[in-house]
């Protein structure tokens, strides 16, 4: 369910124009994205990185590491 609408103002910072996003729009994390649809500005949350994207921007590890012995497991009584 979409939100009433809401009168803000457009002020400068530096030479941005910015806008107050009030409480009740508020979003979460410290990123956003931003587009334009035609006359409409769209701002979304920035999605947040699933492990496998933060993974793969690890370089390699050149080191070699000792073989593991693969032991049977100990038995477990239920």
């Amino acid at each position: 369910m979409a939100s009433p609408a809401r009168h803000v103002k457009l002020f400068k910072n530096g030479r941005n124009q910015a806008v107050r996003i009030p409480r009740e729009f508020e979003l979460p994390g410290e990123d956003a994205v931003m587009r334009k649809e035609g006359d409409r500005l769209i701002i979304e949350p920035h999605p947040r990185r699933s492990l496998l994207a933060l993974l793969a921007t690890l370089e390699p590890i050149e080191e070699d590491f000792p073989p593991i012995p693969d032991l049977p497991p100990e038995p477990v009584e239920f």
